[in-house]
């Protein structure tokens, strides 16, 4: 009987400190900071090739198909498509600039396995980022898998620029006002 006892109290005092444990760790995890109201408030984008490193060859090979500017009407296209911005045609005319890029990495091998896509959001007036969304295309032997890899990878990047402008909770009404 004893012992009967002292095993529920060690069962007790387990979960006690397994759920202080559990408390304390999510008590570490910060609450997310604010998106710029900029970002979500915007109306008017300008859409600015950003560049990068050649899509083309690498080593007599075809990285991508598309060419150089890939990443650039890739993401045009899928900003037209989704109609949130108006697409401007300068700068001083928007409320943010969507500067997306790509970089290649090349890690020794006879075929780059990992390149970048970059999403910087600026403020047309200032200059400032106020936002960069990256996205890593993995690699692939075969050139229809790295196109593959890097439809996803651009995919994911407007999904982030959708959840960033979208407007927060509770800030819809005060912006109709």
């Amino acid at each position: 009987m004893k012992a009967f006892r002292q095993t529920n109290l060690h069962l007790a005092l387990a979960i006690i400190f397994v759920t202080q444990l559990v408390n304390a760790q999510q008590s570490k995890v910060p609450t997310p900071a604010p998106v710029p109201a900029q970002i979500s408030g915007a109306q008017k984008a300008f859409i600015a090739n950003g560049g990068g490193e050649s899509l083309e060859t690498v080593i007599d090979q075809t990285v991508f198909d598309g060419g150089p500017d890939r990443p650039y009407n890739q993401f045009y296209a899928a900003m037209k498509s989704w109609g949130h911005y108006e697409i401007v045609s300068s700068p001083s005319e928007s409320d943010v600039v969507l500067d997306i890029s790509w970089a290649l990495s090349d890690t020794g091998l006879r075929l780059p396995v990992l390149g970048q896509l970059r999403l910087v959001i600026l403020d047309p007036k200032t200059h400032i980022a106020l936002w960069t969304v990256t996205e890593y295309v993995r690699g692939a032997i075969l050139l229809g898998n790295r196109d593959k890899n890097f439809d996803q990878a651009m995919n994911t990047i407007v999904k982030r620029l959708k959840t960033l402008a979208a407007p927060a909770v509770g800030t819809t009404e005060t912006s109709q006002k």
